[in-house]
């Protein structure tokens, strides 16, 4: 059985028709009411009409420039911040998140050379930028792309 089987008293409504006589209930005016704009055939407004009124669409600044719906998001880890972990830790998404240096694994990571490294690490990333992997391999750590 499908919901569209049943069949309840008045679940199917007959199309009104309307300029049928005025026995019909909906003859002469055909429910149109009298005069004015709506009683006319073809007489209805536009899309956000309101009146003559400034429409809200021009009511509102208008927000100028391009915005790029594609846009590649990366979080952003400078190697100056991996300063503050422990010798030989490995350092990836799951690590950072728990650190609160990135909020989610939705966006990939990139590691970029600001700051200094002393300390032998692991960084396991998407991106890296030419500074961040001299650095890392400068102080003995690896860099693995993800």
């Amino acid at each position: 059985m499908k919901i569209s089987d049943i069949k309840a008293p008045g679940s199917i409504k007959r199309k009104k028709r309307v300029g049928r006589g005025n026995g019909s209930g909906s003859g002469t005016t055909c429910g149109r009411g009298t005069k004015g704009q709506l009683s006319r055939s073809g007489g209805n407004t536009r899309l956000g009409f309101e009146g003559g009124q400034m429409p809200l669409q021009r009511r509102l600044p208008h927000l100028r420039g391009f915005k790029n719906t594609r846009k590649k998001i990366n979080y952003m880890v400078n190697v100056g911040q991996l300063e503050e972990f422990k010798d030989g830790a490995v350092i990836d998404h799951k690590f950072l998140e728990g650190k609160g240096l990135i909020k989610d694994k939705s966006y990939p990571l990139k590691v970029l050379g600001g700051g200094e490294l002393t300390k032998k690490l692991t960084v396991k990333a998407n991106f890296f930028s030419k500074g961040a992997l001299a650095k890392i391999e400068k102080a003995g750590g690896k860099a693995e792309v993800v």
